[in-house]
């Protein structure tokens, strides 16, 4: 493994234009298609070579599957991804498998994302069979190497996953996302399952690893301490679009968007004088369907300050006035921020 600066550089590795990611809905005998599940539906954003962009929402607001479209582990519906210059999104064959050493994914689960039938070296070292990169001996010393990196003895490599802890069996799927040497990984919650005192050894070791290799990750999380500590910038996901994007203090000190003001405000303040006297944004009323979203703003119907433009327009992604141009602009889509 080449070690390369820990500072992000920024030059964009991952561009994404107007993604969408309909999931088609049937009905009939005839399975005729009467509408669609709209998970992800007009994503624009980059994410900067060594940086870790956070994603946060609400669960079925789309972080995982916008994740997984990223990855072309789906076939998209629309927009386009482009990877260090070159548009991914109408890759198939030969020419996505090409590209896939380079793109990688933590899951969420490390039960279930390991096979249970397959020693972890079997585990780490099958990327390395899939794309014919090592056998033999350097197979081996690659896969000790790898469970070296995450902190694990190398001797595990004969063990099977139910023999480990939650956290070591995330480690293991560190280890296999390693494998190929990517550049850009999709952690998706991978802190979810596991134990609170488990949770700060993983996060560190991505961070450790981030500098060491010069990662770029797509960090998707429920949890916003742990975003506020580990990303560069965060975008907040409401009903599958981004409604607010900025660097993690900008964002966390001055959320404009009314939604991620509601999100902020339900996270505890360890200072007891200061909860005491915060406000709570109580949203009232449910997540609307992504199969029939609101015709204005995906957020009026839910949103305190809401107008009559709110119902009947979608607001533009736009830069927000006053932040500066550049890498770490403020973004937002809000008919009423400044």
């Amino acid at each position: 493994m080449t070690a390369v600066p820990s500072q992000f550089t920024g030059d964009t590795l991952v561009k994404v234009k107007n993604l969408q990611m309909h999931f088609p809905i049937y009905k009939g005998i005839f399975r005729r298609k009467i509408g669609a599940v709209k998970a992800v539906d007009g994503l624009t954003f980059d994410i900067k070579r060594g940086e870790t962009l956070g994603l946060v929402g609400e669960s079925g607001c789309g972080k995982s599957t916008c994740g997984r479209a990223l990855l072309r582990l789906y076939e998209i519906t629309g927009g386009q991804i482009t990877f260090e210059g070159r548009d991914i999104a109408d890759l198939s064959g030969e020419e996505l498998r090409n590209i896939r050493p380079r793109m990688q994914m933590i899951f969420q689960d490390p039960q279930a994302s390991l096979n249970p039938r397959m020693t972890v070296g079997s585990i780490i070292s099958e990327p390395l069979d899939e794309h014919q990169i090592a056998s033999g001996e350097e197979k081996q010393a690659r896969v000790r190497e790898l469970l070296e990196s995450v902190g694990m003895n190398p001797d595990f490599a004969n063990r099977y996953p139910h023999e480990f802890s939650g956290g070591q069996r995330q480690r293991i799927g560190i280890a296999r996302a390693l494998a190929l040497e990517p550049d850009f990984i999709v952690c998706d919650e991978p802190i979810a399952a596991l134990d609170v005192s488990i949770q700060a050894q993983v996060v560190n070791l991505l961070q450790d690893l981030q500098k060491k290799l010069g990662l770029t990750y797509l960090f998707i999380s429920h949890d916003l301490g742990m975003i506020r500590h580990i990303a560069d910038r965060v975008a907040v996901m409401y009903l599958g679009k981004i409604v607010e994007l900025a660097p993690v203090n900008e964002l966390f000190t001055n959320p404009q968007h009314p939604y991620t003001k509601a999100l902020f405000s339900a996270v505890p303040v360890p200072d007891p004088e200061i909860e005491s006297k915060r406000e709570r944004v109580i949203l009232e009323g449910d997540v609307p369907s992504p199969a029939n979203p609101p015709k204005g703003c995906r957020f009026c119907t839910r949103c305190p300050v809401a107008i009559e433009k709110c119902f009947d327009s979608e607001p533009e992604w736009r830069e927000l006035g006053g932040s500066k141009n550049g890498d770490n602009s403020h973004q937002i889509a809000c008919h009423l921020a400044d």
